[in-house]
C-alpha cells in the first residue's frame, strides 16, 4: 500500500507541472482541490499553512509540492513530490525551446503568446481565490491583497518587504483595535 503513495502523488502533481502556465500561482487552486477535497491527503488549514511556509520560505511558492509530498509519505514522498513538479515541466521546455526559437516571428507564434497571457492570469487569479477561501479571509484580507495589487501594478519596483510591512502594520492595527 505504501508504494501506491508515491504512485499517487507523483500521479496527482505531475500534471500540474506541464499546465502551470504562469507559474506555480496558476496551481494552487487545482492542487488545494487535489490534495484536500479530492484525495484528502490534507485539510485545507494544513494546505493554507503548507502554502504560507513555501512562500515564505527561499526559492520557488511551488516547494508547496515538496511539502505535501513530506506530509503524505515523509522524506521519499517530498521527493517524488519535487521531481513530478519539475521534471516533467523540465523535460517539455527543453523539447520545446529548440523548435520554439526557429519559428519566432511567425503568425502563429505571436497568437500563442498573446492567447496565453490570459490564460496564465485566469489560472492565478483562481490560485489566488482558492488560498483566500480557504484562509477565510475576511474584507480586511480583501482589502488588503487589492491595494498591494493595485501598487504594484502601478509600480512594478515596489520591494515586496516593503508591502509585507505596510500590511503587517495594518492587521496589527486591526487586531489592536478589536482588543481595546
Amino acid at each position: 500500500m505504501r508504494d501506491n503513495i508515491y504512485f499517487a502523488l507523483f500521479a496527482v502533481i505531475a500534471p500540474f507541472s506541464l499546465v502551470a502556465i504562469g507559474g506555480a500561482p496558476s496551481i494552487f487552486a487545482p492542487l488545494q482541490h487535489e490534495t484536500v477535497d479530492v484525495h484528502q491527503w490534507l485539510t485545507g488549514r494544513e494546505f493554507v499553512e503548507m502554502f504560507a511556509v513555501a512562500k515564505f520560505a527561499p526559492g520557488p511558492g511551488a516547494m508547496v509540492s515538496t511539502l505535501i509530498g513530506y506530509k503524505v509519505a515523509g522524506w521519499l514522498g517530498a521527493a517524488v513530490a519535487t521531481l513530478a513538479l519539475f521534471l516533467p515541466s523540465s523535460i517539455l521546455c527543453m523539447a520545446v525551446s529548440r523548435v520554439w526559437d526557429q519559428h519566432r516571428g511567425k503568425p502563429w507564434h505571436k497568437a500563442v503568446e498573446e492567447g496565453l497571457a490570459p490564460v496564465a492570469a485566469g489560472l492565478v487569479f483562481a490560485g489566488i481565490l482558492a488560498i483566500f477561501r480557504m484562509a477565510e479571509a475576511g474584507p480586511l484580507s480583501w482589502a488588503v491583497a487589492v491595494l498591494v495589487a493595485a501598487i504594484l501594478t502601478w509600480r512594478s519596483k515596489v520591494h515586496p518587504f516593503l508591502l509585507l510591512g505596510v500590511g503587517t502594520v495594518i492587521f496589527v492595527a486591526a487586531a489592536l483595535v478589536r482588543m481595546i
